[in-house]
């Protein structure tokens, strides 16, 4: 049993590695010390956008074996296959965390995602939970623990609670801390057939896949297992909500912003192509692009804390709106618009208006060259 002083120790030791987070070591400092007091024998690692929970960088995947296609699966059941402790459901959840055994009164073989995952894998149970600070989520954990094992416990669970918080504070700082310019490329365009099997692609979707995935971004077998981290995951999860969509299963936009390992945002949009009547989906579309200002603003404002009230003034004052105006078209006083400025002055450091705008729509988005060959690498899930 872990006592408490190696509680306090280990838990210590993750809100140390959150107060400075880096996107490369973040989940792996977290993970070791988690696994102290929180044993588990496997684990599913993701950043998240609080708008669409799309995962995004970091990304780690720990002691899943490779399965071709493992990736695609995963998302596919996530979106397309009705089950337990969706990631969805707990972000809307009261507790936004939960065990696989307590979750079907002790018989996981009810959740298809035991059947076709954890079981083939040789797990037993699984403890999911989302990063959550206030309303937004910021990050997705998935925890297996070895089928030999006890479940999870319920102390299990107030652990991983209690360290969300901090957790998700670190990632969401690392919405801001990573955001580095984009690049000046072009968009790039990729074909998947209907099962979401790679089809097709131009020379510029290539550029941005090795820059999310490295090198070895379309492998099969091993030698994608061999760094902890990726970013295809968060293709195959616009892949899998775009089949969603077409279900009917999902209204949400198969749309992502995606930070890339070098920082860069781009966007990843899935659209489904059909046939010449018109009536069955044959193809999917991946267009892949630098993003737009408009595109990142929403997560970078979310990052900064800003109010709902916060965000509607700031965006007024990028538009060149005076208090006087912004109270107007809100139904506000001028002094109550100008308390809500200086609010925003102070969560966002600034001192001016114009640098207000800078800061949020700006500066995280100036073009810049690249090196399109930059060295990442990274295993795909």
């Amino acid at each position: 049993m872990t006592t408490a002083a190696v509680l306090d120790r280990h838990t210590n030791a993750i809100s140390q590695a959150c107060a400075s987070p880096d996107s490369v070591t973040l989940f792996e400092a977290t993970s070791v010390h988690l696994r102290k007091i929180v044993g588990f024998d496997g684990a599913c690692w993701f950043g998240s956008d609080p708008t669409t929970l799309l995962p995004i960088v970091p990304v780690r995947i720990e002691n899943v074996e490779p399965q071709p296609g493992q990736c695609e699966l995963y998302w596919h059941r996530e979106f397309l296959v009705e089950d337990v402790m969706l990631y969805r459901r707990l972000a809307r959840a009261r507790q936004p965390a939960a065990t696989l055994y307590a979750t079907t009164d002790g018989n996981p073989a009810r959740s298809t995602r035991y059947r076709e995952f954890l079981q083939p894998q040789g797990f037993g149970d699984e403890l999911r939970a989302v990063f959550r600070v206030g309303n937004a989520t910021w990050g997705l954990v998935d925890l297996f623990r070895d089928r030999t094992r006890s479940p999870f416990t319920a102390r299990d669970v107030e652990t991983v609670l209690a360290l969300a918080p901090v957790i998700g504070t670190a990632l969401r700082s690392l919405a801001l801390s990573a955001a580095a310019p984009t690049g000046a490329d072009g968009p790039g365009t990729a074909l998947y057939d209907a099962a979401g099997r790679l089809c097709s692609l131009d020379e510029r979707a290539e550029r941005w896949f090795r820059e999310l995935a490295g090198p070895q971004w379309n492998a099969d077998g091993p030698e994608r297992m061999n760094d902890p981290e990726n970013l295809m995951t968060s293709v195959n999860a616009v892949l899998a909500r775009a089949q969603a969509i077409a279900t009917g299963r999902e209204r949400a936009p198969a749309s992502a912003r995606l930070r890339t390992p070098t920082g860069r945002w781009v966007s990843a949009h899935a659209s489904w192509l059909r046939d010449p009547d018109g009536r069955k989906p044959t193809h999917i579309a991946v267009v892949i692009e630098p993003a737009k200002a408009s595109q990142i603003a929403p997560i970078i404002i979310e990052a900064y804390s800003l109010t709902p009230r916060e965000q509607q003034i700031t965006r007024a004052v990028a538009r060149g709106l005076s208090n006087v105006e912004i109270a107007n078209e809100l139904h506000l006083s001028a002094h109550t618009v100008r308390d809500h400025v200086k609010a925003t002055f102070t969560k966002v450091g600034v001192s001016s208006r114009g640098e207000l705008t800078a800061k949020l729509f700006a500066d995280h988005y100036e073009p810049q060259p690249h090196a399109t060959d930059a060295a990442v690498a990274h295993v795909d899930f």
